[in-house]
């Protein structure tokens, strides 16, 4: 290994660990109340070295949003295999939903903190590639739906935008406790039963 690559090798690890340690701060203490020092306590960095890799807050919580979209993308491979794309699209939502409660503060992060959004507003290439791919895994399989003869009469961009709404909506009224204060028969799941209530009017569509 030459010194270059091993400098290299030094600087993702330690970027690594930042993220890591930001990470944790955030489920600790929530993404408001995590500050660039605390970061720094966390890992036993000083500040000054935090901020060799990243100029402010906002740039951590960018790469974070990244990582939290290559996590939920990644879940989405193992479905490559289902051949029907009306069975891939149902366990879509549902792993979906899983990735949503199970990282809830990821999800906050991921879709509905400004911070990372402000952070590429500022960049010269304001592409949202990690939101636009997981996005196009969606299009395409509704596409896919829409060439088996399902979804006659609508439009593939809206229709997979509503999708997404739809589920997305469900996960944050269950992830900020929403359903809570409503009296369902039982809320703790009402998200999976809405769920599954809709993807039964997707077959009819």
């Amino acid at each position: 290994m030459t010194i270059s690559e091993r400098k290299a090798r030094e600087k993702e690890a330690l970027k690594a660990l930042i993220l890591n340690g930001a990470k944790k701060l955030f489920l600790e203490k929530g993404i408001e109340q995590t500050t660039i020092r605390n970061i720094a306590d966390e890992i036993q960095y000083s500040v000054g070295t935090v901020y060799v890799y990243y100029k402010d807050k906002n740039a951590i919580l960018h790469d974070l949003h990244t990582l939290g979209f290559k996590e939920l993308g990644g879940s989405f491979v193992p479905l490559l295999s289902v051949q029907d794309p009306m069975e891939r699209l149902k366990k879509m939502g549902r792993l979906y939903i899983k990735f949503a409660l199970e990282n809830s503060e990821m999800y906050d992060l991921m879709f509905n903190v400004k911070a990372p959004m402000e952070f590429i507003d500022k960049c010269e290439d304001d592409q949202w590639d990690e939101g636009s791919n997981t996005f196009d895994a969606l299009k395409s399989t509704v596409a896919q739906c829409m060439s088996n003869g399902h979804f006659a009469g609508h439009e593939l961009e809206p229709l997979s935008f509503m999708i997404w709404s739809l589920v997305h909506g469900m996960c944050c009224l269950e992830i900020r406790q929403r359903t809570k204060g409503i009296k369902f028969d039982d809320s703790d799941t009402i998200l999976i039963r809405g769920y599954e209530e809709f993807l039964k009017m997707l077959q009819h569509v």
